[in-house]
This record gives structure tokens, C-alpha cells and sequence, in this order.
């Protein structure tokens, strides 16, 4: 449960980092239950919907050597703001796709610097000295 908290959280950082940089992507008001509700719909909408659409364009994703996970990260960010309800909007395409490099950047640092990803159930190796 702490480790979705920390997420949800850093992705909330990330929209709004992305929402303060570009002038394409704004939220309708800054509270904070806005920006929690948005980081949560951009978190299901990347948990259900990118992993099936990643399977479908993967020939594009080859062929582009990977660039086109940019064009993906974008529409990810456009289906959020359809589902946002007026809550959060995106003016395109191009700023789609340069939020979603904003936000993976700052998802990337904030997780590392909070230890998101790392494994809590590794066990440490004890040796034995005799």
C-alpha cells in the first residue's frame, strides 16, 4: 500500500512539473484532490490500456527503434484527459508527447530518490564463518 501511495504521489509531481513547463497542458484548478484524482485516472489509464496498445503497435515500436513509446506515452496522457472530465487538458499531440517525456523524467528521479522500485522482500545472504 505505501509503495502505490509513493506513486501515486510521485506522478502527481510529474503532471504538475509537466503542466508548470508546458503551456499546453493544464489542470482547471490546482487543489490538490484534482491532482490526485488526475495522477490516479494517468496511473490506471497506464496500467490497463498502454501495456495492450504496446502489444499492438509493437511493429511500429521496432521499426521506430522504440521512438514510437513516445507517440505512446502522449496518447496516454490524451486518454487521461478525455477521462479527467475537464479536470485536466491537453492541446495536442505535440504536447502530449512532450509531457510524457517530462513526466516519465521526473517519475524516473522522484522513484528513485524514494525508493519505490527497489525490492523489499530480498533476502540477505549470511555466511558463516568457522
Amino acid at each position: 500500500m505505501g509503495n502505490f501511495l509513493l506513486r501515486l504521489l510521485s506522478t502527481a509531481v510529474a503532471l504538475v512539473v509537466a503542466a508548470e513547463i508546458l503551456p499546453g497542458i493544464s489542470f482547471s484548478d490546482d487543489g490538490l484532490l484534482t491532482i490526485i484524482l488526475v495522477a490516479l485516472i494517468f496511473g490506471v489509464v497506464n496500467a490497463i490500456l498502454k501495456p495492450i496498445l504496446a502489444v499492438l503497435s509493437c511493429p511500429l515500436i521496432i521499426l521506430t527503434l522504440g521512438l514510437f513509446l513516445f507517440v505512446l506515452n502522449g496518447v496516454m496522457l490524451l486518454i487521461t484527459d478525455e477521462l479527467a472530465g475537464g479536470r485536466f487538458d491537453v492541446d495536442g499531440l505535440g504536447s502530449a508527447i512532450l509531457g510524457g517525456i517530462i513526466i516519465s523524467l521526473v517519475n524516473m528521479v522522484l522513484e528513485g530518490l524514494l525508493g519505490v522500485n527497489e525490492d523489499k522482500n530480498k533476502q540477505k545472504r549470511v555466511e558463516v564463518i568457522d
